[in-house]
């Protein structure tokens, strides 16, 4: 009986994934996102990312349709009326502008 080299491991391994339905999914993070998942890591006290992964969908699943609702909306920045926006934007440019007269004179 001889060892199997790398390759023929690696061939075994995909088979066996093959057969089983796996399914590999890649994502690339941002450094807040990041975070996030090492918080979730930490408080569920969950070593391993893929573990984690997995336990977010099957909870969220798990919660239907409309327990899983707020989960999966998209999270919006509060702004505040876009009046007050608008108003604090247009007195700092006026502020600046003024302050660019006072400069020239």
């Amino acid at each position: 009986m001889t060892a199997l080299t790398q390759k023929e491991r690696s061939a075994r391994a995909a088979a066996k994934r093959a057969a089983r339905g796996e399914v590999e999914l890649r994502a690339r993070l941002g450094p807040g996102i990041f975070a996030m998942i090492d918080n979730l890591m930490k408080w569920g006290e969950i070593k391993e990312r893929t573990e984690l992964i997995q336990l977010l969908i099957m909870n969220a699943h798990a919660a239907g349709p409309d327990g899983s609702a707020p989960m999966l909306a998209v999270p919006r920045h509060d702004l505040g009326s876009l009046e007050n926006v608008a108003r604090k934007l247009y007195k700092a440019g006026a502020a600046e502008a003024a302050r660019l007269d006072r400069a020239e004179d």
